[in-house]
């Protein structure tokens, strides 16, 4: 199995483009291909495929529950959470669940154990089926909760070992959310435009990759005969441009109707397939 995330610096440059009709290519190979939207705060990817739901699994975190009866307030627990989710005063201990991360620290270290924990749930994994060669799984995460990274971990969790290829199309960003995206991924796609703010945003992607050893290839959307200012600054920061997709009204238009240019136009189509072939070439010589 090969797992490819797709990320980006930044949202809106084309992460959901590349990843669900890069997905079709490599399914009309007859490759078990299993598309991922862990963009969990608002997966997208699903809308371009007709989908038939299998099944869908809750997603839960542990909260901590103080027995004022046992509790001392001897404050332990307060001073080893990081995220400031427990308070104490003159009476009581108040938990945030708003801030707990579900760690099981202050169970663990509680001298009285007077701390037990209650499931919360925060999102949900689904699971579709849309041909025989591609399925599609996406978080989400309930609204009003501040972190969707126990989302996107079950999601992770889920991928099972029938499928050849995995892409794994991530939130924006370099948040705790895409880092956790990236954790076991072979290889990376980062998707940019050419911004001021998309190489600014492309730099600090390119960071988190390296940092966690991740190799990585760079896909230029939105490309035109202005862009090669961008291109020279993506291959000084160390990127290897394998697509440049063009900017062309006509995508705007399949994407803004829930269709894939590589279905609605041959053009298309044989750029994506380019894209699977080179990629193929640069996962397997790692």
């Amino acid at each position: 199995m090969l797992k490819t995330a797709i990320i980006s610096g930044k949202g809106g440059t084309g992460k959901t483009l590349v990843s669900t009709n890069l997905a079709n290519i490599i399914s009309k190979k007859g490759i078990k291909t299993l598309l991922c939207d862990a963009d969990a705060e608002e997966p997208d990817s699903g809308i371009f495929f007709g989908l038939k739901k299998i099944c869908g699994e809750n997603v839960l975190k542990k909260i901590p529950e103080v027995d004022l009866k046992k509790c001392s307030l001897c404050s332990l627990c307060v001073d080893s959470c990081n995220f400031s989710a427990i308070h104490i005063s003159k009476s009581k201990s108040i938990i945030l669940d708003s801030l707990c991360h579900g760690c099981g620290l202050c169970k663990m270290i509680c001298p009285e154990r007077a701390i037990t924990e209650r499931d919360k749930e925060i999102g949900v994994v689904n699971t579709y089926h849309v041909n025989q060669n591609l399925s599609f799984m996406e978080g989400r995460l309930n609204i009003g909760e501040p972190s969707a990274v126990p989302v996107i971990r079950q999601l992770k969790h889920s991928i099972t070992d029938e499928y050849e290829y995995v892409l794994v199309d991530s939130p924006p960003g370099c948040s705790c959310s895409v880092v956790e995206t990236l954790r076991e991924c072979d290889y990376a796609l980062v998707i940019t435009e050419p911004t001021p703010f998309g190489m600014h945003d492309l730099k600090m992607a390119l960071t988190v990759l390296k940092d966690m050893e991740i190799p990585y290839s760079v896909v230029l959307n939105r490309w035109d005969k202005e862009s090669q200012p961008y291109e020279e600054e993506i291959i000084k920061a160390g990127g290897k441009i394998i697509m440049k997709i063009p900017y062309d009204r006509r995508i705007a238009g399949s994407y803004s109707h829930g269709k894939l240019i590589s279905e609605e136009y041959e053009e298309y189509g044989n750029m994506f397939n380019t894209l699977f072939i080179k990629l193929k070439c640069e996962v397997e010589g790692i």
